[in-house]
């Protein structure tokens, strides 16, 4: 999550805070998950809960096979906007979940076989009275870590994520046509190995049952030193083996690196080093930045003491961990100055909040093509007050 891609628009007409997506650069993510696609014949999900522009999906779904959800308000969002399939997946559903999941979602994915139990014969009565097929999954703990953040692994011990070995009910397995996992954060093709290794050495009597196996998301396929000849190989093998269809549903490798934060500086301090305050939140416009943590790139910046000025950068609101990090310029910022953040695409819009009441960034589309930037959302005090009370 630290791209360093440099930005091609200019930011001179521009309001802040601003998301900046830039098309171009997503066409080009899509075109390196086409490649894998048609090298393997997998089949590639967006993960919405990584990217849910749906401005874009018009562009992502000629290239991608559908979404994966997390919730009603997604799979329908996926249903209403990218119009291909929509598989879901939660730890646990209500019945009202699953009659909302079953007007929206083509696969639904169960974390247990005690909720697969209570609700098979509903989403199987559900469908027919619509006269079409959902199909059922369930999700599989593979119980092998690859050293990802432990809030981020979902094979760490205690995990509430996927049925393990030893709870798995070989005979509960009726109308069930797939098998899911995930356990990867921004790795590479060797950890999906090492992963693959560990699940077909425990599910080996119930991966022939399966008509699809769903390798789940955390593939870094779009980034430049993802080995992406790996991926095609244990995909094709895989698919070989055990005579299967494979999915991926990766959110950061749709949009990694496309998109950007624009900030302006509000004031500039001192303390026990300079402190810039700029016009965005971080716990608001990128509070992955504290839950990660990590520290983003700002176009032009280098890490502290590297150039000859160095400061803080945070943002207005009241909470002292509103902090951006440490960052070094040629010359000191100034107020007016644009500060530029990238890779600000995944995991930023979808978890906006207005903690203090502050303003959300608007949303905004490069088009290379034409050099334009179209402004595709603007939020006010109607948004802030419409989430109260």
């Amino acid at each position: 999550m630290d791209g360093h891609t440099e930005f091609r628009f200019s930011t001179s007409e521009l309001e802040t805070p601003s998301y900046v997506i830039d098309e171009g650069l997503l066409k080009n993510n899509l075109e390196v998950l086409s490649s894998i696609k048609e090298q393997t014949g997998c089949r590639i999900l967006l993960a919405l809960k990584c990217f849910a522009m749906f401005s874009t999906f018009p562009v992502l779904s000629e290239k991608l096979d559908g979404v994966c959800a997390s919730s009603p308000h997604e799979a329908r969002l996926g249903r209403e906007e990218f119009e291909r399939e929509v598989h879901t997946f939660a730890a646990a559903y209500s019945e009202k979940d699953i009659r909302d999941l079953c007007l929206t979602s083509d696969h639904i994915v169960f974390n247990s076989f005690a909720q697969l139990d209570k609700f098979r014969h509903l989403v199987k009565e559900l469908a027919s009275a619509q006269n079409r097929e959902i199909e059922l999954a369930v999700r599989i703990n593979p119980e092998h870590s690859e050293g990802a953040t432990p809030i981020y692994d979902p094979c760490s011990p205690g995990s509430r994520l996927g049925i393990r070995r030893a709870h798995f009910d070989l005979s509960n397995l009726e109308g069930v046509t797939g098998l899911h996992w995930h356990n990867l954060c921004e790795q590479d093709a060797d950890c999906l190995e090492r992963t693959i290794r560990a699940v077909e050495k425990s599910f080996a009597d119930v991966l022939p049952r399966m008509r699809y196996v769903n390798f789940g998301g955390g593939h870094h396929i779009t980034r430049p030193d993802y080995d992406r000849n790996l991926l095609v190989k244990l995909i094709t093998e895989f698919k070989n083996k055990w005579d299967v269809e494979v999915y991926l549903e990766p959110g950061e490798a749709v949009a990694l690196n496309t998109g950007y934060l624009v900030s302006k500086v509000l004031d500039v301090t001192q303390a026990d080093i300079p402190i810039v305050i700029m016009d965005s939140a971080v716990p608001c416009h990128m509070p992955d930045v504290i839950e990660m943590p990590y520290r983003p790139h700002i176009v032009g910046s280098g890490e502290a003491g590297e150039k000859a000025w160095t400061c803080r950068i945070g943002g207005p609101s009241c909470l002292a961990g509103d902090v951006a990090g440490e960052y070094s310029f040629n010359t000191p910022l100034k107020a007016g100055d644009t500060l530029v953040f990238t890779d600000m695409a995944i995991y930023s819009m979808v978890k906006t909040n207005t903690f203090n009441g502050i303003q959300l960034p608007s949303i905004t589309i490069y088009r290379p093509e034409s050099d334009e930037i179209t402004v595709i959302r603007q939020f006010g005090y109607e948004d802030f007050k419409n989430r109260l009370s």
